[in-house]
């Protein structure tokens, strides 16, 4: 593992909790393997291409790792409900990531619709080389998850495979298809890879109570979360 080169951002407005200050610790990598990135998950470190992040805020601590145990969870009816919903009618592949047209283009339609319906930031069409830095080029090998309905590709993923688990980088999809709960679909596909693998965990990155875009992964239950201050996985949500 070699860092090339880390920062904290200065404190400037929360991009979960907008009446709360966030700074962010920065490692940018020059080398990470899955083993190491592994133990740095249980720190509660998260990753986006070849930049390791995780929060550093004065006063704030909402900011929680959230994992759940594959062994023992159990969906919802409404869990229930969407893997039935797609899981005989859409096919799932995984595969190296790469770019494509129709995979730029579910991308800006995604968040076009994110910034309209949720006041997600704006953010201007994603080029290749853009796509590439966030979801190609990664430190260590990285599985992309396309999920398509015939021949249309409605959902695409990215999942880093270490040996503690499955951790769900991000997920983007079609939002002609939201009444599908895509989002809880590909979740619950992981959670069902994980078991399949025989793998103990499935990490989904940041629970902020507050923040609707994160609530969700609460949802899937028993989980836990990383205390940050005590630097302990505990029981959260039964």
């Amino acid at each position: 593992m070699q860092v090339q080169y880390s920062y904290v951002s200065p404190p400037s407005r929360c991009g979960y909790l907008p009446d709360q200050t966030w700074s962010l610790r920065y490692e940018v990598m020059r080398t990470l393997s899955g083993d190491e990135f592994g133990g740095l998950l249980q720190l509660g470190w998260r990753r986006f291409g070849a930049a390791l992040f995780r929060p550093e805020c004065a006063a704030c601590r909402r900011c929680l790792s959230l994992r759940v145990p594959v062994g023992t969870f159990k969906p919802d009816r409404s869990q229930k409900r969407a893997w039935k919903a797609n899981a005989e009618v859409l096919t799932l592949t995984i595969g190296e990531p790469s770019v494509s047209r129709a995979k730029l283009e579910l991308h800006d339609k995604f968040h076009a619709y994110q910034s309209d319906a949720k006041g997600w930031p704006e953010h201007g069409p994603k080029d290749a080389a853009g796509y590439e830095d966030s979801f190609v080029n990664n430190p260590f090998p990285t599985e992309e998850w396309c999920y398509w309905l015939g021949e249309q590709l409605i959902g695409v993923g990215y999942v880093d495979p270490v040996p503690v688990g499955l951790s769900a980088i991000y997920f983007f999809y079609d939002p002609d298809e939201r009444g599908r709960s895509l989002g809880t679909f590909n979740v619950l596909s992981v959670l069902a890879e994980a078991k399949k693998r025989d793998l103990p965990q499935v990490y989904l990155g940041y629970f902020v109570e507050g923040c609707a875009s994160l609530e969700y992964k609460a949802r899937f239950r028993p989980n836990e979360v990383r205390e940050p201050d005590r630097g302990a996985w505990v029981a959260f949500r039964e």
